[in-house]
């Protein structure tokens, strides 16, 4: 038995390691499991609230989402990762301002390249198949990193790694291959309120839920169509989601740059002005942004965006 669990611990390190190896800035296990019945509720109270506005697909795949076991038969274990994502150099302040996980090549894309080799790794190693989630996938991804003991979820409903911050990407490999899991990440925000105080808004209330009919970033990025009178009056000069409440946090006060040259934003990115995005043509949006996650708003939503900055406060 001692045997046993000391081979065990060896693969759940090397596959820790091979994570690293790989780019990311942590990795942590979980067993696969259904999620715990307070965790079920908060998220179908916050559907049944219409807290989702237009996340449509927030309300899709409700046993998949409860039970990670769905997305791979024989599942045993979800390891999940975190990477940096905060780009080294960012947009002058008076350009129009993009999230910063935007500025470079498209997440879902760098995070599952990574993710299907470390799949490859296990594989290799235990003979375990192991199926990638990014975000794209119906898996709570916050639960299950703090699960797995990498970070807590704070007030601001992002992840955030004690000592690092919350400027990262998570991911996750559902996998037949069974360890010991990892302690759980118990800390919380406490009774810091400087994400709520900041969100232009008021999406955030007392760490629950996050109402993204009141969030600046799911109006712009993901609301088709009109935009709700009230985000005219709090865009300034946001054109593509909006990183107040992280900006904020006293737990992003020392983050670092990313070393992952694919996040870092290109020169002609950097350079962007308000009579660029006025005047853009089809041709240019998938210029600059064939790989980037602004083809989520796609460019009449972009060219929406910034004209709200004809009347937007500055």
């Amino acid at each position: 038995m001692d045997f046993c669990r000391s081979k065990n611990r060896d693969v759940r390190e090397a596959v820790r390691r091979k994570a690293l190896s790989l780019g990311f800035d942590a990795c942590g296990f979980a067993c696969a499991e259904p999620v715990e019945q307070w965790a079920v509720e908060a998220y179908d109270n916050w559907i049944a609230a219409g807290h989702n506005d237009c996340m449509d697909y927030a309300t899709r795949y409700r046993d998949v989402r409860n039970d990670p076991r769905l997305l791979l038969e024989g599942a045993k274990t979800v390891i999940s990762v975190a990477i940096n994502y905060l780009p080294p150099r960012q947009q002058p302040a008076d350009a129009p301002q993009f999230a910063l996980y935007a500025y470079g090549r498209d997440y879902h894309e760098v995070v599952k390249e990574r993710l299907f080799r470390l799949a490859a790794f296990i594989e290799e190693t235990a003979g375990c198949i192991s199926r990638p989630c990014v975000d794209t996938a119906p898996i709570r991804e916050r639960y299950w990193a703090q699960r797995a003991g990498i970070g807590f979820v704070g007030r601001n409903n992002t992840l955030i790694i004690p000592g690092r911050g919350s400027f990262f990407f998570l991911g996750e490999l559902v996998t037949t291959l069974e360890v010991e899991p990892d302690e759980p990440c118990r800390l919380s925000c406490g009774n810091c309120l400087l994400c709520e105080t900041a969100c232009p808004g008021g999406a955030l209330h007392g760490g629950k839920a996050l109402d993204a009919r009141q969030c600046l970033s799911c109006q712009l990025i993901e609301r088709r169509g009109e935009l709700p009178a009230w985000v005219a009056g709090a865009a300034g000069n946001r054109v593509y989601g909006c990183d107040a409440c992280q900006l904020v946090c006293p737990h992003n006060k020392n983050a670092s740059g990313t070393t992952i040259p694919d996040f870092s934003p290109s020169e002609e990115f950097l350079s962007l002005t308000r009579k660029d995005l006025k005047e853009m043509t089809p041709a240019r949006f998938r210029h600059l942004f064939a790989h980037s996650a602004v083809r989520r708003t796609r460019l009449d939503g972009l060219c929406r965006n910034a004209a709200l900055q004809e009347t937007s406060k500055p």
